[in-house]
């Protein structure tokens, strides 16, 4: 699965959150960083169809995404998390997982086990934070996804539990045969967990290419993290 956006332009009055983004996205695990405002979460709001582009083409093996209403992109395979949690807190784990795959017409079995989260019956506001992190990965899964958006998944963990999540997303790309695209503010469990990574800085592609090599650019590393180049 091979993600091709191609001239992305988004409006908002006077500002331009996208600015002309040209980027492939291939298959296994892709980081997508960049400082607050960089325009990480607009392009996922565009690809899931939240926001409209005033032009540029987004495709996936053949496919013409920005033609899908959002719920079709999400029954062809593109699914995402967000940055606020979308699970009912009064459901269960197990009825909000339901919810999901009836949603999405898809089948929800084993996703559960498969996201290491136990006590399925419990109610989701009796869940911890990163119980709730899994269960919002599980949603993500009902079914057969193609493509899954993550939103910044492990914003607020601790370290230790950023490297549990990390090791289920890990393990996504082989058992579904997904591209995973993660937003992610801690560079760190970027480096570990994806192939490769492009850079925003105000709506503009700063760097893509293998994450190390991306890491190492000094441009990326003055618009990101600040150093001087």
């Amino acid at each position: 699965m091979a993600l091709l956006i191609e001239e992305l332009k988004v409006r908002f009055g006077g500002v331009r959150p996208l600015d002309g983004i040209t980027l492939a996205f291939d298959a296994g695990l892709c980081g997508l960083i960049g400082p607050n405002g960089a325009g990480k979460t607009t392009l996922f709001n565009v690809l899931s169809g939240f926001v409209r582009p005033v032009s540029g083409r987004v495709s996936a093996d053949g496919t013409d995404l920005l033609r899908l209403a959002p719920h079709r992109r999400a029954r062809w395979g593109l699914r995402r998390t967000f940055q606020q949690e979308q699970v009912v807190a009064e459901l269960s784990a197990a009825a909000n997982l339901r919810l999901a795959a009836d949603h999405l017409g898809g089948s929800a079995d084993g996703l559960l086990g498969f996201c290491g989260l136990d006590g399925a019956e419990r109610p989701a506001f009796q869940l911890t934070l990163l119980e709730r992190r899994r269960l919002e990965l599980a949603r993500a899964l009902v079914g057969t996804p193609r493509i899954v958006l993550l939103d910044e998944p492990a914003a607020g963990l601790s370290d230790a539990e950023s490297r549990e999540l990390a090791g289920v997303v890990r393990a996504v790309p082989e058992k579904f045969g997904a591209l995973v695209v993660l937003i992610e503010h801690d560079v760190g469990l970027v480096a570990e967990l994806c192939e490769t990574t492009a850079v925003l800085d105000f709506g503009r592609l700063v760097a893509a290419g293998p994450t190390a090599r991306v890491l190492a650019d000094p441009a990326v590393r003055a618009a990101y993290l600040g150093e001087q180049p």
